[in-house]
């Protein structure tokens, strides 16, 4: 028996991160092993709850670790499934879909971020997979919003979560709602929904036999001389413990405050800063009260721990122009799971990619208006789903872009704010950038004065613009006619949209993570060879929704991959 020297924890250390080199065992069954299974997940989140699931079916035992309750982002979201190719939720809907066309879309999403037979394959289950979630318990219903919109209103609960609706989208692959959002209403929130989707699965695989271990964090791999990965170390609290139920008040306490207001916004210091002293209360209940366990996987560890977008440290490093973003995960994101799976020499991509949401409708009529990057450029058609303008803002302007409207629809968008069907946040966030995320002059000339733009420039592209939305012109980014407003009543305004935003925050995740192999879920090393016993899903891995983020895909990508692992650990344990 001895650590292995490859200096992995010593990096993750400099990330704020406590994961130990592997331990490598030359014998074994010589080794005191707590507890063993066929396979052990790491991260119960959206993946490995699927994963678990569906091992236990196929006959597989499971033992899974949670360093927190469990449900990670995926119970935190709001409880979007991206699915199609025609599931039983869109036909009672009457929404038309083939898996073609679903295929023919999410390859301009996706790109080659996997491969054309992976997503086919992904795209080929769909159907079934939602099926499985409603099997299970998995709560959908087919009342169907089909306006292009950020997120639906609350009694709906099938809707177009990306850019399907586009016009440049719509004339390359078939529009359909794709978007099964969790039938449950939680007030007036429109976050916290995808617990209805995750406890159902997590009860499933309990009754099954999963045996789950909350308030357990993985800190080492094990490993045999052949490289083979056979174990886990977790640190536990001990189960039923007073400490236990400590531990989960603060925890919940401080996910409470460090989520109430966005770090930008006044008062943000305050509910952080509470956040933040609960969270110091829960770690020191860590520091004095854990116990070390072994855990034996007879096929193989499973990943899933989530990404790392809640690590200033890790964001600093591989993404520093999102520094100013506002993360949006939970405390489980912070890139433990990728630094367990580099430790055991696995390969990592796209670690710089994230995905940053820059959502401008509602209100349409800022979506009706334009959008410009410092120059006073156009750069995207605003009708764009979140993601997409996000990624235009964050990865190829720099960071800053503005909206330039006009009075008419500074009028309209007032209007629009009040409108009863908005989801609350989706009004208030209109409202605070309508009163206060603006700078206001009589004339484009006077407004550029104040902004960074070519006062030139400015005049010109809203001259262009103006042609295009009274149809003397097509526009160069495709944008339809029915989502355009000329721009011409003054007083002329501008809102900052850039990433460092002050009143209007853009949320961002990581979408980077541990290379591997598409057919198994094996991690890869850094040539290209399986690790054996390693397994990585969700967002502790590259996957489908690794290259454009779009509601829903995330979450799908979870289950994919989860289920795919799973697969392999159940093949290789008959």
């Amino acid at each position: 028996m001895r650590q292995s020297t490859g200096g992995v924890a010593q990096k993750a250390r400099e990330l704020g991160l406590e994961i130990e080199d592997p331990l490598i065992l030359d014998d074994p069954d010589q080794h005191a092993w707590d507890e063993e299974a066929d396979l052990v997940v790491v991260g119960l989140g959206g993946a490995g709850v699927s994963a678990a699931l569906e091992a236990v079916e196929r006959g597989a035992s499971v033992i899974a670790v949670d360093r927190y309750e469990g449900g990670g982002s995926t119970a935190a979201n709001g409880g979007i499934f991206y699915a199609g190719g025609g599931t039983a939720i869109q036909k009672e809907a009457g929404e038309e879909d083939t898996p073609e066309e679903m295929y023919k879309y999410l390859k301009i999403e996706a790109g080659d971020v996997v491969s054309d037979a992976t997503l086919r394959r992904f795209v080929d289950e769909s159907v079934s997979t939602v099926d499985w979630l409603m099997s299970h318990g998995g709560p959908f219903n087919s009342k169907t919003w089909r306006k292009k919109a950020s997120y639906p209103p609350l009694d709906y609960f099938l809707y177009h979560p990306d850019n399907t609706l586009v016009g440049s989208y719509a004339r390359r692959a078939k529009p359909a709602a794709r978007g099964h959002r969790a039938f449950v209403r939680n007030g007036k929130k429109a976050w916290g929904l995808g617990i209805a989707l995750y406890e159902p699965l997590r009860d499933a695989a309990l009754k099954l036999g999963m045996r789950f271990h909350r308030h357990s964090e993985a800190r080492q791999l094990a490993m045999d001389t052949s490289g083979r990965v056979i174990g886990v170390k977790v640190l536990s609290i001990p189960e039923g413990s007073p400490q236990a139920k400590r531990f989960s008040r603060y925890i919940a306490r401080a996910d409470k405050f460090l989520a109430m207001l966005p770090p930008a916004l006044p008062f943000a210091a305050v509910t952080i800063g509470i956040g933040n002293h609960y969270l110091r209360k829960a770690m020191a209940i860590e520091s004095r009260g854990r116990v070390t366990r072994w855990i034996r996987a007879r096929e193989g560890v499973l990943l899933s721990a989530g990404g790392y977008i809640m690590n200033p440290k890790m964001v600093a490093e591989h993404a520093p122009d999102y520094r100013e973003g506002m993360p949006n995960g939970t405390l489980g994101d912070q890139g433990a799971g990728i630094y367990l799976g580099i430790s055991a020499g696995g390969s990592t991509a796209l670690m710089s990619k994230i995905s940053a949401w820059r959502f401008i409708n509602p209100p349409k009529a800022w979506a009706d208006a334009i959008v410009v990057n410092a120059r006073g450029e156009r750069f995207v058609d605003e009708t764009v789903y979140g993601a997409t303008l996000g990624e235009h803002i964050g990865d190829h302007q720099g960071g800053r872009a503005w909206i330039i409207y006009d009075a008419a629809a500074r009028k309209a968008a007032f209007k629009q704010a009040r409108d009863p069907i908005l989801v609350p946040f989706q009004r208030d966030v209109t409202l605070l950038n309508l009163l206060f995320n603006y700078q206001k002059a009589p004339t484009l000339e006077a407004l550029a004065a104040k902004m960074p733009f070519d006062p030139a420039v400015l005049v010109r592209t809203v001259a262009d613009y103006n042609r295009a939305a009274r149809g003397e012109a097509p526009d160069p980014f495709g944008k339809e006619i029915s989502d355009m407003q000329t721009i011409e009543q003054g007083p002329f305004y501008a809102m900052d949209i850039s990433v460092a935003s002050r009143f209007l925050p853009l949320p961002v995740i990581s979408f980077g993570g541990l290379r591997v192999e598409e057919e198994t879920g094996l991690v890869l090393d850094p040539e290209g060879k399986p690790i054996q016993g390693l397994y990585a899903a969700g967002r502790c891995a590259v996957g489908i929704a690794s290259q454009t983020y779009v509601s829903g895909l995330s979450y799908a990508d979870c289950v994919f991959s989860g289920r795919r692992a799973a697969r392999h650990v159940a093949k290789a344990n008959v």
